[in-house]
């Protein structure tokens, strides 16, 4: 794993080195980040994936999440799961670790979700509500099998 800077560009570059599920080492890169810890940042956050450890961002888990389960259900359900989990879950968890979360931030967060209202100025129904809080459990039950 390295991080170089892209003399051209002026900007950062990373190369990340991993063992797929079949035993062979690939390389990855990625390039184009404005700063060096933008750039290590990103390096740490592939190397939480590949080690299947809960230290990564939540935003970084629902990519696995993502990844896992997308094929298993039909396409528009999936497109459902993940407009509820861009508009009402992301913005709220994403850049928080998973394993720091409790349970007090998720009653926090359904508290805001209660008191928010949609385009219309009308408060969420409560079966939506439920839809959203399905959809939130479903990730935390996958992160805790994973």
């Amino acid at each position: 794993m390295s991080v170089y800077k892209d003399n051209k560009t002026g900007t950062w570059r990373v190369l990340y080195r991993y063992t797929d599920l079949n035993g062979e080492r690939k390389q990855t890169s990625k390039r184009s980040f404005a700063t060096k810890n933008e750039a290590t940042l990103w390096e740490h956050e592939q190397m939480l994936k590949q080690d299947s450890k809960l230290d990564m961002t939540f935003a970084s888990f629902y990519e696995i999440y993502e990844h896992d389960k997308r094929m298993r259900v039909k396409e528009n359900t999936w497109e459902s799961k993940a407009h509820i989990a861009r508009t009402k879950i992301l913005p709220y968890f994403g850049k928080r670790k998973l394993d720091e979360i409790e349970p007090k931030d998720v009653i926090a967060w359904q508290n805001i979700m209660m008191k928010a209202k949609d385009s219309r100025g009308k408060s969420y129904s409560e079966n939506y509500l439920k839809t959203v809080h399905s959809q939130l459990s479903a990730i935390f039950n996958h992160a805790v099998r994973y």
